[in-house]
Protein backbone atom coordinates (compact mmCIF):
# COMPACT_ATOMS: atom_id res chain seq x y z
CA UNK A 1 0.00 0.00 0.00
CA UNK A 2 1.66 3.22 -0.64
CA UNK A 3 1.75 5.71 2.04
CA UNK A 4 1.10 9.12 2.05
CA UNK A 5 4.65 10.17 1.86
CA UNK A 6 5.11 8.34 -1.46
CA UNK A 7 1.63 9.89 -3.09
CA UNK A 8 3.05 13.68 -2.32
CA UNK A 9 7.02 14.05 -2.90
CA UNK A 10 8.63 16.44 -0.59
CA UNK A 11 6.00 17.72 0.15
CA UNK A 12 5.09 16.05 3.31
CA UNK A 13 7.97 17.53 4.92
CA UNK A 14 6.79 20.96 3.54
CA UNK A 15 3.24 22.44 5.31
CA UNK A 16 3.91 25.83 3.94
CA UNK A 17 2.65 29.17 5.51
CA UNK A 18 3.01 31.06 2.34
CA UNK A 19 6.25 32.60 3.88
CA UNK A 20 9.63 31.27 2.59
CA UNK A 21 13.18 31.73 4.17
CA UNK A 22 15.95 31.45 1.71
CA UNK A 23 19.31 31.69 2.92
CA UNK A 24 21.79 32.14 0.41
CA UNK A 25 24.19 29.66 -0.71
CA UNK A 26 21.89 26.83 0.85
CA UNK A 27 19.00 25.06 0.14
CA UNK A 28 15.56 26.80 1.24
CA UNK A 29 13.84 26.41 4.79
CA UNK A 30 10.28 26.63 5.05
CA UNK A 31 7.74 27.55 7.72
CA UNK A 32 6.28 23.87 8.90
CA UNK A 33 3.88 25.05 11.57
CA UNK A 34 0.53 24.87 9.91
CA UNK A 35 -1.17 25.28 6.54
CA UNK A 36 -1.87 28.43 5.25
CA UNK A 37 -6.09 29.15 5.36
CA UNK A 38 -6.13 30.00 1.59
CA UNK A 39 -4.44 26.59 1.17
CA UNK A 40 -5.96 23.98 3.05
CA UNK A 41 -9.50 23.37 1.82
CA UNK A 42 -11.05 22.46 4.95
CA UNK A 43 -10.36 26.19 6.38
CA UNK A 44 -11.62 28.01 3.30
CA UNK A 45 -14.71 30.28 3.82
CA UNK A 46 -18.52 28.02 3.46
CA UNK A 47 -19.13 30.05 0.60
CA UNK A 48 -15.97 28.90 -1.55
CA UNK A 49 -16.27 25.06 -0.63
CA UNK A 50 -19.57 25.00 -1.59
CA UNK A 51 -19.29 26.89 -4.78
CA UNK A 52 -16.37 23.97 -5.15
CA UNK A 53 -18.83 21.21 -4.02
CA UNK A 54 -21.39 22.88 -6.44
CA UNK A 55 -18.78 22.54 -9.61
CA UNK A 56 -18.31 18.65 -8.88
CA UNK A 57 -22.08 17.73 -8.58
CA UNK A 58 -22.30 19.28 -12.07
CA UNK A 59 -19.97 17.59 -13.12
CA UNK A 60 -21.33 14.48 -11.19
CA UNK A 61 -24.51 15.13 -12.76
CA UNK A 62 -24.04 14.00 -16.27
CA UNK A 63 -22.65 10.70 -16.24
CA UNK A 64 -25.64 8.78 -14.67
CA UNK A 65 -28.28 10.87 -16.55
CA UNK A 66 -26.53 9.89 -19.96
CA UNK A 67 -27.52 6.20 -19.06
CA UNK A 68 -30.59 5.98 -18.57
CA UNK A 69 -31.98 8.86 -21.27
CA UNK A 70 -32.30 6.50 -23.55
CA UNK A 71 -34.74 3.82 -21.43
CA UNK A 72 -37.84 5.40 -23.34
CA UNK A 73 -36.03 5.29 -26.43
CA UNK A 74 -35.37 1.38 -26.15
CA UNK A 75 -37.83 0.02 -28.57
CA UNK A 76 -37.14 2.99 -31.30
CA UNK A 77 -33.84 2.36 -31.20
CA UNK A 78 -34.12 -1.28 -31.15
CA UNK A 79 -36.22 -1.29 -34.60
CA UNK A 80 -33.71 0.92 -36.41
CA UNK A 81 -30.78 -1.04 -35.30
CA UNK A 82 -32.26 -4.41 -35.25
CA UNK A 83 -31.58 -5.37 -32.23
CA UNK A 84 -34.46 -8.53 -31.43
CA UNK A 85 -33.78 -9.99 -27.98
CA UNK A 86 -34.78 -8.12 -25.15
CA UNK A 87 -31.55 -8.59 -23.32
CA UNK A 88 -29.32 -6.65 -26.28
CA UNK A 89 -32.12 -4.06 -25.96
CA UNK A 90 -31.77 -3.65 -22.00
CA UNK A 91 -27.83 -3.68 -23.00
CA UNK A 92 -28.23 -1.14 -25.27
CA UNK A 93 -28.87 1.25 -21.90
CA UNK A 94 -26.94 -0.72 -18.98
CA UNK A 95 -23.83 -1.06 -21.34
CA UNK A 96 -22.96 2.53 -20.75
CA UNK A 97 -22.66 1.49 -16.61
CA UNK A 98 -20.22 -1.51 -16.79
CA UNK A 99 -17.36 0.79 -17.23
CA UNK A 100 -18.09 2.19 -13.84
CA UNK A 101 -16.59 -1.06 -12.22
CA UNK A 102 -13.16 0.16 -13.33
CA UNK A 103 -13.18 3.60 -14.58
CA UNK A 104 -12.99 5.28 -10.70
CA UNK A 105 -10.28 2.75 -10.14
CA UNK A 106 -8.07 4.81 -12.44
CA UNK A 107 -9.64 8.19 -12.49
CA UNK A 108 -9.50 8.29 -8.39
CA UNK A 109 -6.32 7.52 -8.06
CA UNK A 110 -5.17 9.71 -10.55
CA UNK A 111 -6.59 12.51 -9.05
CA UNK A 112 -4.84 11.66 -6.03
CA UNK A 113 -1.45 12.12 -7.98
CA UNK A 114 -2.28 14.65 -10.42
CA UNK A 115 -5.21 16.65 -8.64
CA UNK A 116 -8.70 16.47 -9.19
CA UNK A 117 -9.50 19.20 -11.63
CA UNK A 118 -7.74 17.72 -14.17
CA UNK A 119 -8.42 14.51 -14.02
CA UNK A 120 -12.27 15.67 -14.18
CA UNK A 121 -11.87 18.19 -17.59
CA UNK A 122 -9.60 16.06 -19.48
CA UNK A 123 -12.21 12.93 -19.19
CA UNK A 124 -15.30 14.62 -20.02
CA UNK A 125 -14.38 16.15 -22.64
CA UNK A 126 -13.72 12.53 -24.00
CA UNK A 127 -17.44 11.85 -22.74
CA UNK A 128 -18.33 13.92 -24.66
CA UNK A 129 -17.22 12.92 -28.10
CA UNK A 130 -18.27 9.39 -27.09
CA UNK A 131 -21.55 10.26 -26.07
CA UNK A 132 -21.89 12.57 -29.39
CA UNK A 133 -20.79 9.73 -31.21
CA UNK A 134 -23.76 7.59 -29.99
CA UNK A 135 -26.70 9.35 -31.59
CA UNK A 136 -24.73 9.09 -34.92
CA UNK A 137 -24.41 5.02 -34.81
CA UNK A 138 -25.18 3.09 -37.35
CA UNK A 139 -24.87 -0.22 -36.22
CA UNK A 140 -26.08 -1.89 -32.98
CA UNK A 141 -22.41 -2.69 -32.24
CA UNK A 142 -20.97 0.73 -33.14
CA UNK A 143 -24.08 1.97 -30.22
CA UNK A 144 -22.69 -0.64 -27.77
CA UNK A 145 -19.35 0.11 -28.18
CA UNK A 146 -19.78 4.16 -28.20
CA UNK A 147 -22.10 3.66 -25.08
CA UNK A 148 -18.65 1.66 -23.49
CA UNK A 149 -16.54 4.39 -24.16
CA UNK A 150 -18.79 7.18 -23.30
CA UNK A 151 -19.72 5.40 -19.75
CA UNK A 152 -15.48 5.14 -19.27
CA UNK A 153 -14.59 8.19 -19.56
CA UNK A 154 -17.62 9.40 -18.06
CA UNK A 155 -17.33 7.61 -14.46
CA UNK A 156 -14.57 9.80 -13.11
CA UNK A 157 -16.54 12.05 -10.93
CA UNK A 158 -18.15 8.82 -9.55
CA UNK A 159 -14.98 8.24 -7.36
CA UNK A 160 -12.94 12.18 -7.39
CA UNK A 161 -16.51 13.76 -6.13
CA UNK A 162 -16.49 11.26 -3.15
CA UNK A 163 -12.88 12.78 -2.20
CA UNK A 164 -13.62 16.10 -3.04
CA UNK A 165 -15.91 15.99 0.17
CA UNK A 166 -13.17 14.67 2.42
CA UNK A 167 -10.84 17.69 0.86
CA UNK A 168 -13.21 20.08 1.67
CA UNK A 169 -15.17 19.44 5.03
CA UNK A 170 -14.52 17.94 8.22
CA UNK A 171 -16.52 14.93 9.74
CA UNK A 172 -18.47 17.21 11.73
CA UNK A 173 -19.88 19.37 8.76
CA UNK A 174 -19.81 16.67 6.11
CA UNK A 175 -23.43 14.76 6.19
CA UNK A 176 -25.26 17.49 4.51
CA UNK A 177 -22.50 17.92 1.60
CA UNK A 178 -22.36 13.85 1.35
CA UNK A 179 -26.11 13.85 1.20
CA UNK A 180 -26.32 15.84 -1.57
CA UNK A 181 -23.58 14.27 -3.19
CA UNK A 182 -25.02 10.54 -3.02
CA UNK A 183 -28.22 11.55 -4.11
CA UNK A 184 -26.84 13.24 -7.59
CA UNK A 185 -26.17 10.00 -9.14
CA UNK A 186 -29.19 8.64 -8.01
CA UNK A 187 -31.66 11.32 -9.18
CA UNK A 188 -30.11 12.03 -12.24
CA UNK A 189 -30.54 8.40 -13.99
CA UNK A 190 -34.05 9.40 -12.89
CA UNK A 191 -34.24 12.98 -14.82
CA UNK A 192 -32.78 11.28 -17.91
CA UNK A 193 -36.14 9.30 -18.49
CA UNK A 194 -38.31 12.21 -17.93
CA UNK A 195 -36.20 14.43 -20.71
CA UNK A 196 -35.71 11.46 -23.20
CA UNK A 197 -39.29 10.17 -23.08
CA UNK A 198 -40.81 13.07 -24.39
CA UNK A 199 -36.98 13.38 -27.21
CA UNK A 200 -38.43 9.83 -28.51
CA UNK A 201 -42.30 10.74 -28.62
CA UNK A 202 -42.00 14.06 -30.14
CA UNK A 203 -38.63 14.15 -31.61
CA UNK A 204 -35.82 10.84 -32.30
CA UNK A 205 -34.11 8.81 -30.26
CA UNK A 206 -30.44 10.78 -31.96
CA UNK A 207 -31.83 13.70 -30.19
CA UNK A 208 -31.48 12.10 -26.54
CA UNK A 209 -27.74 12.06 -27.17
CA UNK A 210 -27.05 15.48 -28.78
CA UNK A 211 -29.49 17.50 -26.06
CA UNK A 212 -27.12 15.53 -23.33
CA UNK A 213 -24.03 16.67 -24.86
CA UNK A 214 -25.21 20.15 -25.46
CA UNK A 215 -25.63 20.02 -21.84
CA UNK A 216 -22.32 18.74 -20.73
CA UNK A 217 -21.11 21.39 -22.89
CA UNK A 218 -23.08 23.99 -20.89
CA UNK A 219 -21.47 22.49 -17.63
CA UNK A 220 -17.84 22.36 -19.18
CA UNK A 221 -17.63 25.63 -19.52
CA UNK A 222 -19.12 26.95 -15.78
CA UNK A 223 -16.47 24.29 -14.61
CA UNK A 224 -13.66 26.93 -15.54
CA UNK A 225 -15.43 29.24 -13.02
CA UNK A 226 -16.88 26.58 -10.26
CA UNK A 227 -14.44 23.77 -10.36
CA UNK A 228 -11.31 24.23 -7.46
CA UNK A 229 -8.56 22.13 -6.74
CA UNK A 230 -8.81 20.58 -3.68
CA UNK A 231 -6.52 17.99 -2.85
CA UNK A 232 -3.66 19.02 -0.04
CA UNK A 233 -0.42 17.40 -1.62
CA UNK A 234 -1.07 18.43 -5.11
CA UNK A 235 -1.99 22.02 -3.89
CA UNK A 236 0.93 22.10 -2.13
CA UNK A 237 2.97 20.78 -4.00
CA UNK A 238 2.52 23.73 -6.74
CA UNK A 239 3.29 25.72 -3.81
CA UNK A 240 6.80 24.37 -4.07
CA UNK A 241 7.13 24.60 -7.38
CA UNK A 242 5.84 28.29 -7.55
CA UNK A 243 8.71 29.47 -4.96
CA UNK A 244 11.32 27.03 -6.72
CA UNK A 245 10.75 29.63 -9.50
CA UNK A 246 10.23 32.46 -7.70
CA UNK A 247 13.21 32.18 -5.10
CA UNK A 248 16.72 31.40 -5.19
CA UNK A 249 16.81 28.11 -4.12
CA UNK A 250 20.09 26.19 -5.22
CA UNK A 251 20.22 23.43 -7.17
CA UNK A 252 20.46 20.55 -5.05
CA UNK A 253 16.76 21.28 -4.27
CA UNK A 254 15.77 21.41 -7.49
CA UNK A 255 17.33 18.17 -8.11
CA UNK A 256 15.68 16.63 -5.35
CA UNK A 257 12.35 17.76 -6.60
CA UNK A 258 12.75 16.10 -9.94
CA UNK A 259 14.06 12.68 -8.90
CA UNK A 260 10.94 13.00 -6.84
CA UNK A 261 8.81 13.69 -9.65
CA UNK A 262 10.48 11.28 -11.58
CA UNK A 263 9.67 8.61 -8.96
CA UNK A 264 6.61 9.88 -8.45
CA UNK A 265 5.53 8.97 -12.37
CA UNK A 266 6.70 5.52 -11.49
CA UNK A 267 4.45 4.64 -8.91
CA UNK A 268 1.80 5.20 -11.30
CA UNK A 269 0.98 1.43 -11.42
CA UNK A 270 1.18 1.05 -7.50
CA UNK A 271 -1.29 4.05 -6.82
CA UNK A 272 -3.95 3.09 -9.68
CA UNK A 273 -4.04 -0.43 -7.52
CA UNK A 274 -5.03 1.28 -4.67
CA UNK A 275 -8.52 0.62 -4.88
CA UNK A 276 -8.42 -2.97 -6.35
CA UNK A 277 -6.44 -3.57 -2.77
CA UNK A 278 -9.42 -2.00 -0.53
CA UNK A 279 -11.86 -4.07 -2.23
CA UNK A 280 -9.61 -7.27 -2.04
CA UNK A 281 -8.48 -7.13 1.03
CA UNK A 282 -10.92 -4.60 3.69
CA UNK A 283 -13.62 -6.29 4.87
CA UNK A 284 -15.42 -2.87 5.12
CA UNK A 285 -15.16 -1.53 1.42
CA UNK A 286 -16.61 -5.45 1.27
CA UNK A 287 -19.28 -5.61 2.89
CA UNK A 288 -20.50 -1.91 1.72
CA UNK A 289 -19.65 -2.52 -1.91
CA UNK A 290 -22.22 -5.86 -1.28
CA UNK A 291 -24.84 -3.99 -0.38
CA UNK A 292 -24.39 -1.28 -2.47
CA UNK A 293 -23.99 -3.47 -5.72
CA UNK A 294 -27.56 -4.86 -4.94
CA UNK A 295 -29.60 -2.01 -4.60
CA UNK A 296 -27.91 -0.42 -7.62
CA UNK A 297 -29.03 -3.16 -9.41
CA UNK A 298 -32.66 -2.84 -8.23
CA UNK A 299 -32.39 0.68 -9.24
CA UNK A 300 -31.57 -0.50 -12.58
CA UNK A 301 -34.42 -2.81 -12.81
CA UNK A 302 -36.86 -0.85 -12.08
CA UNK A 303 -34.99 1.76 -14.85
CA UNK A 304 -35.61 -1.16 -17.36
CA UNK A 305 -38.49 -2.61 -16.93
CA UNK A 306 -40.94 0.98 -16.31
CA UNK A 307 -41.62 0.90 -20.14
CA UNK A 308 -42.78 -2.61 -20.38
CA UNK A 309 -45.19 -2.13 -17.08
CA UNK A 310 -46.61 1.71 -17.86
CA UNK A 311 -46.92 0.44 -21.54
CA UNK A 312 -48.20 -2.89 -21.58
CA UNK A 313 -49.90 -2.90 -18.09
CA UNK A 314 -51.49 0.69 -18.16
CA UNK A 315 -50.92 1.40 -22.14
CA UNK A 316 -49.37 4.46 -21.64
CA UNK A 317 -47.46 7.01 -24.24
CA UNK A 318 -43.57 7.05 -23.90
CA UNK A 319 -43.71 10.52 -22.77
CA UNK A 320 -45.81 9.41 -20.18
CA UNK A 321 -44.57 6.51 -19.26
CA UNK A 322 -41.25 9.06 -18.84
CA UNK A 323 -43.23 10.65 -15.91
CA UNK A 324 -43.30 7.83 -13.95
CA UNK A 325 -39.82 8.16 -13.02
CA UNK A 326 -40.72 10.93 -11.20
CA UNK A 327 -41.91 8.69 -8.18
CA UNK A 328 -38.58 7.07 -7.56
CA UNK A 329 -36.83 10.97 -7.97
CA UNK A 330 -39.70 11.89 -5.21
CA UNK A 331 -38.59 9.74 -3.10
CA UNK A 332 -34.46 10.05 -3.91
CA UNK A 333 -35.50 14.02 -2.97
CA UNK A 334 -37.31 13.31 0.15
CA UNK A 335 -34.05 11.02 1.64
CA UNK A 336 -31.63 13.61 0.75
CA UNK A 337 -33.22 16.85 2.15
CA UNK A 338 -34.90 14.60 5.18
CA UNK A 339 -31.87 13.08 6.04
CA UNK A 340 -29.16 15.77 5.31
CA UNK A 341 -29.48 17.13 8.81
CA UNK A 342 -30.38 14.02 10.65
CA UNK A 343 -27.17 12.43 9.84
CA UNK A 344 -25.32 14.81 11.06
CA UNK A 345 -27.31 15.56 14.43
CA UNK A 346 -27.35 11.96 14.82
CA UNK A 347 -23.70 11.94 14.58
CA UNK A 348 -23.58 14.67 17.05
CA UNK A 349 -25.86 13.01 19.00
CA UNK A 350 -23.52 9.50 19.61
CA UNK A 351 -20.31 11.69 19.41
CA UNK A 352 -21.67 13.18 22.77
CA UNK A 353 -23.03 10.38 24.24
CA UNK A 354 -19.46 8.85 24.00
CA UNK A 355 -17.49 11.38 25.57
CA UNK A 356 -16.44 13.35 22.44
CA UNK A 357 -15.40 10.04 20.61
CA UNK A 358 -16.10 10.16 16.89
CA UNK A 359 -16.30 6.86 14.82
CA UNK A 360 -17.43 6.07 11.56
CA UNK A 361 -20.05 3.78 12.99
CA UNK A 362 -21.90 6.80 14.24
CA UNK A 363 -23.31 6.97 10.61
CA UNK A 364 -24.89 3.31 10.79
CA UNK A 365 -28.40 3.39 12.71
CA UNK A 366 -30.06 5.22 9.68
CA UNK A 367 -29.57 2.04 7.91
CA UNK A 368 -31.77 -0.88 9.71
CA UNK A 369 -34.86 0.74 9.21
CA UNK A 370 -34.18 2.24 5.97
CA UNK A 371 -33.25 -1.27 4.93
CA UNK A 372 -37.01 -2.56 6.17
CA UNK A 373 -38.55 0.29 4.43
CA UNK A 374 -36.92 -0.19 0.84
CA UNK A 375 -37.68 -3.93 1.72
CA UNK A 376 -41.30 -3.07 1.89
CA UNK A 377 -41.57 -1.04 -1.53
CA UNK A 378 -40.34 -3.76 -3.23
CA UNK A 379 -43.24 -5.95 -1.95
CA UNK A 380 -45.80 -2.80 -2.51
CA UNK A 381 -44.95 -2.22 -5.82
CA UNK A 382 -44.64 -6.21 -7.08
CA UNK A 383 -48.18 -6.72 -6.03
CA UNK A 384 -50.00 -3.66 -6.86
CA UNK A 385 -48.54 -4.14 -10.41
CA UNK A 386 -49.60 -7.70 -10.08
CA UNK A 387 -53.18 -6.32 -9.64
CA UNK A 388 -53.21 -3.77 -11.75
CA UNK A 389 -53.85 -1.20 -8.94
CA UNK A 390 -54.08 2.18 -10.06
CA UNK A 391 -51.35 3.46 -11.51
CA UNK A 392 -50.10 6.02 -8.19
CA UNK A 393 -49.72 2.34 -6.05
CA UNK A 394 -46.74 0.85 -8.75
CA UNK A 395 -44.90 4.73 -8.19
CA UNK A 396 -45.47 4.53 -4.32
CA UNK A 397 -43.76 1.57 -3.60
CA UNK A 398 -40.63 2.51 -5.71
CA UNK A 399 -40.28 6.13 -4.16
CA UNK A 400 -40.44 4.05 -0.43
CA UNK A 401 -38.03 1.44 -1.92
CA UNK A 402 -35.84 4.71 -3.33
CA UNK A 403 -36.23 7.04 0.07
CA UNK A 404 -34.21 3.51 1.84
CA UNK A 405 -31.78 3.31 -0.38
CA UNK A 406 -30.45 6.53 -0.61
CA UNK A 407 -31.17 6.50 3.30
CA UNK A 408 -28.62 3.66 2.72
CA UNK A 409 -26.33 4.87 -0.10
CA UNK A 410 -25.62 8.01 2.09
CA UNK A 411 -24.81 6.50 5.70
CA UNK A 412 -21.96 4.31 3.69
CA UNK A 413 -20.66 6.72 1.68
CA UNK A 414 -20.14 8.99 5.26
CA UNK A 415 -18.90 5.91 6.39
CA UNK A 416 -16.23 5.30 3.87
CA UNK A 417 -15.56 8.88 4.06
CA UNK A 418 -14.90 8.97 7.27
CA UNK A 419 -13.29 6.12 7.63
CA UNK A 420 -10.42 6.73 4.28
CA UNK A 421 -9.94 10.29 4.20
CA UNK A 422 -8.10 11.55 1.88
CA UNK A 423 -7.83 8.19 -0.34
CA UNK A 424 -12.00 8.29 0.02
CA UNK A 425 -11.84 8.74 -3.68
CA UNK A 426 -10.43 5.02 -4.31
CA UNK A 427 -12.52 3.64 -1.32
CA UNK A 428 -15.34 4.88 -3.07
CA UNK A 429 -14.74 3.59 -6.44
CA UNK A 430 -13.74 0.23 -4.76
CA UNK A 431 -16.56 0.34 -3.38
CA UNK A 432 -18.38 1.15 -6.65
CA UNK A 433 -17.23 -1.43 -8.51
CA UNK A 434 -19.51 -4.07 -7.72
CA UNK A 435 -22.53 -1.63 -7.81
CA UNK A 436 -21.74 -0.96 -11.45
CA UNK A 437 -21.39 -4.80 -12.31
CA UNK A 438 -25.18 -5.42 -11.19
CA UNK A 439 -26.25 -2.21 -12.59
CA UNK A 440 -25.04 -3.92 -15.97
CA UNK A 441 -25.81 -7.40 -15.53
CA UNK A 442 -29.62 -7.41 -13.46
CA UNK A 443 -31.32 -5.32 -15.98
CA UNK A 444 -30.21 -8.03 -18.45
CA UNK A 445 -31.86 -11.15 -16.65
CA UNK A 446 -34.75 -8.72 -15.14
CA UNK A 447 -37.17 -8.80 -17.96
CA UNK A 448 -37.04 -13.07 -17.80
CA UNK A 449 -37.60 -13.08 -14.42
CA UNK A 450 -40.50 -10.88 -14.03
CA UNK A 451 -41.91 -12.95 -16.76
CA UNK A 452 -41.66 -15.96 -15.30
CA UNK A 453 -42.96 -15.22 -11.76
CA UNK A 454 -44.91 -12.08 -12.61
CA UNK A 455 -44.53 -8.62 -10.89
CA UNK A 456 -45.57 -9.83 -7.24
CA UNK A 457 -43.04 -12.49 -6.78
CA UNK A 458 -40.49 -10.74 -8.48
CA UNK A 459 -40.92 -7.88 -6.26
CA UNK A 460 -41.36 -9.95 -3.29
CA UNK A 461 -37.89 -12.24 -4.30
CA UNK A 462 -36.10 -8.40 -4.59
CA UNK A 463 -37.57 -7.58 -0.99
CA UNK A 464 -36.67 -10.68 0.60
CA UNK A 465 -33.03 -10.50 -0.73
CA UNK A 466 -32.61 -7.32 0.61
CA UNK A 467 -33.59 -8.24 3.84
CA UNK A 468 -31.31 -11.15 3.58
CA UNK A 469 -28.66 -9.17 2.06
CA UNK A 470 -29.07 -5.57 4.00
CA UNK A 471 -29.96 -6.55 7.83
CA UNK A 472 -26.93 -8.31 8.08
CA UNK A 473 -24.47 -5.87 6.45
CA UNK A 474 -25.70 -3.58 8.87
CA UNK A 475 -25.07 -5.85 11.97
CA UNK A 476 -21.88 -6.56 10.73
CA UNK A 477 -20.46 -2.66 10.10
CA UNK A 478 -22.22 -1.41 13.58
CA UNK A 479 -21.14 -4.35 15.58
CA UNK A 480 -18.00 -5.31 14.57
CA UNK A 481 -17.14 -1.88 12.36
CA UNK A 482 -14.18 -0.46 14.68
CA UNK A 483 -12.73 -3.87 15.32
CA UNK A 484 -12.57 -4.24 11.54
CA UNK A 485 -10.73 -0.88 11.26
CA UNK A 486 -7.98 -1.47 14.24
CA UNK A 487 -7.04 -4.95 12.06
CA UNK A 488 -6.74 -3.34 9.12
CA UNK A 489 -3.34 -2.92 7.72
CA UNK A 490 -3.85 -0.31 5.81
CA UNK A 491 -5.66 2.58 7.95
CA UNK A 492 -3.67 4.90 10.47
CA UNK A 493 -4.93 7.77 12.40
CA UNK A 494 -3.98 11.40 11.74
CA UNK A 495 -6.49 13.32 13.41
CA UNK A 496 -9.28 13.28 11.21
CA UNK A 497 -10.53 9.41 11.47
CA UNK A 498 -8.97 6.42 9.79
CA UNK A 499 -6.74 6.71 7.15
CA UNK A 500 -5.34 4.83 4.65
Amino acid sequence: MTSTSEVRPMVDKLQITGESKVTSGTAASFQTDSLDDHIDPKKWPLRRKWKAMLGISSFVLMSPLSSTIVAPSLPSIARDLSISQPAEQSMVLSIFVLPYAFGPLIAGPLSEMYGRVRVIQSWNLLYLVFNTACGAAPSKSAMLAFRFLAGFFGSATLGIGGGTLSDLFTAEERGKAVAIYSVIPLLSPVIGPIVGGFIAQHISWHWAFYIASLLDVIIQILGIYFLEETYVPVLLHRKQMHLMRTTALDHRLHSKTREALKGLRSRLRTNLGRAALLLTTQPIVQVFALYNAFLYGIIYILYTIFPDLYTEVYHESEGIVGLHYLSMGVGMTIAAQGFTYVNDRIFASLKTRYSGVRLPEFRVPPMGPATLLLAGGLFWYGWSAQYKLHWIMPDIGSGLFCIGAVVCGISANAYIIDTYGKFSASALAAVGTLRSLTAFGFPLFAPYIFKAFGYGWAGSLLGFCALGIGLPCVAIIWFHGNTLRRRSTVLASDGEGSRV
